[in-house]
């Protein structure tokens, strides 16, 4: 026997972008259903993004604790909990997902707990623990996100070949760590495992950490994890890894091998879009991708994609202002397509790194004339003060109209201090317009309007 529920907007997937669709458009009038078969505000950003940041800053703590004797606070090394962490842990995440729920039923959207799946371009079905549940919708939202991507040549145990999912829940601190792949999430791990107290090697399949970034920044973050012991195994591409006892063997493309306690997959994400019905709902999609247009559109136009799942920028911010687009666009307002170009992003190491418009290469590659000025933090009064000395505050202006297009920082809480130069470059301002903005003294924040000079 099945129900059947009318529904203006199906959204299937409850992560950031579903639920701020789901917000927006059921404030704007709509009639609105969310099907989630997992946790509502997204596995990606709830078993992912949350938990690791919630470790970086416990490891953060920790290392803090270690660095305090210089300013006269003298303890222990400090020993870590991590059954209480992991507890910490789990009380945030339930704690936002319960949030993000209470939210969604206050404006009085429905919320089935099942798999949803297209049946045709206009009808899906939930599969839910009650029963199948037939949906007619006007418009729909693929939302589903990404999960950890999985090599062919690995099998992860959850104990010790782990995939990012499981590296939050340890009885004690892992002894030797090998994290293969430096990117944003292998950087992060490495920072995080580091700090508590792991020995830590690092498998760099190109020649710089952080590949796609600037290589001023990746140099900054590879000096900082030599300092600390981390081993820098570059040009290392894994293609095994075998489990022998107690330890792990990581088979390398050029012959070597690395032998750890643990391993930890750190090499991207897949789009979670099997079984959704794709063909039927007539939803074009590559390798899983779905692809979309300015507006969020599929090759459906009343079908929209936001978040991981479409391949764009996968950021939990991103996502959840693609779903505030999407929800004003269904319902008739006028939207402004999102810029990517103007996306703030942050990589949560110690020193972090936080970035906001164009790349100075791509400025470059692109012919168009730059002017770059750099400040250090060594020079920051607060950061001398604080003990917190590496790394560098960038910005990129055009010469002839003084325009900001972007900038780079690199320090502590870069990921705070990047929203000066954020919104900078989204009012488009001239450089002028942040030098004689008078911050606090003494403060981080000096450094962007030194920088900006």
């Amino acid at each position: 026997m099945t129900e059947e529920i009318p529904a203006r907007l199906l959204i299937i997937g409850g992560g950031p972008a579903g639920t701020m669709a789901a917000t927006v458009a059921a404030s704007l009038g709509a009639h609105v259903a969310l099907v989630e078969d997992s946790i509502i505000g997204g596995a990606a950003h709830l078993l992912d993004c949350i938990p690791s940041k919630t470790m970086v800053a416990s490891s953060v703590r920790r290392a803090s604790v270690q660095d305090s004797a210089k300013l006269g606070f003298v303890v222990d090394e400090g020993h870590m909990d991590l059954a209480r962490l992991a507890s910490h842990i789990d009380t945030i995440s339930s704690d936002l997902a319960n949030s993000a729920t209470t939210i969604l039923e206050d404006q009085g959207v429905t919320i089935l707990r099942g798999r949803g799946s297209f049946t045709g371009p206009h009808t899906a079905v939930a599969q839910t623990a009650d029963g199948e549940v037939e949906l007619g919708f006007d418009t729909a939202l693929i939302s589903t996100g990404s999960a950890p991507r999985v090599p062919d040549w690995a099998v992860p145990d959850g104990n010790r070949i782990l995939t990012t999912r499981d590296a939050y829940d340890f009885d004690e601190i892992p002894e030797h760590m090998v994290v293969v792949g430096s990117g944003v999430t292998g950087v992060e791990f490495v920072n995080i495992f580091s700090s508590m107290g792991s020995r830590v090697s690092l498998l760099v399949s190109r020649q710089q950490v952080l590949p796609h970034r600037d290589p001023e920044v990746a140099a900054a973050i590879e000096s900082d994890f030599l300092e600390r012991g981390v081993s820098l195994l570059k040009g290392a591409r894994a293609i095994g890894i075998d489990i022998e006892g107690d330890q792990v063997v990581v088979h390398l493309e050029d012959g070597r091998m690395v032998t750890g306690s643990h391993a930890l997959l750190a090499i991207g994400s897949v789009p979670l879009s099997a079984g959704l019905g794709l063909e039927e709902a007539g939803v074009e999609h590559d390798h899983g991708y779905v692809g979309v247009d300015e507006f969020q559109r599929t090759s459906q136009p009343h079908i929209y994609a936001a978040g991981d799942v479409t391949g764009q920028m996968p950021l939990s911010s991103v996502a959840s202002m693609q779903g505030r687009k999407i929800a004003h666009h269904l319902m008739g307002f006028q939207v402004r397509p999102l810029d990517y170009a103007k996306v703030a992003q942050a990589v949560f190491t110690e020193p972090e790194i936080a970035s906001v418009g164009l790349e100075e290469a791509d400025i470059t590659a692109a012919g168009r004339r730059i002017r770059t000025t750099k400040v250090p933090f060594a020079a920051n009064s607060r950061s001398v003060i604080q003990g917190n000395t590496h790394g560098f505050v960038k910005v990129f202006s055009d010469p002839a109209t003084h325009e900001i297009l972007g900038g780079t920082i690199v320090g502590h809480r870069a990921s705070e201090l990047i929203g000066i130069l954020a919104l900078a470059v989204q009012g488009r301002l001239r450089v002028e317009a942040v030098v004689e903005t008078l911050m606090v003294h003494p403060s981080l924040s000096e450094s962007i309007t030194e920088a900006a000079e």
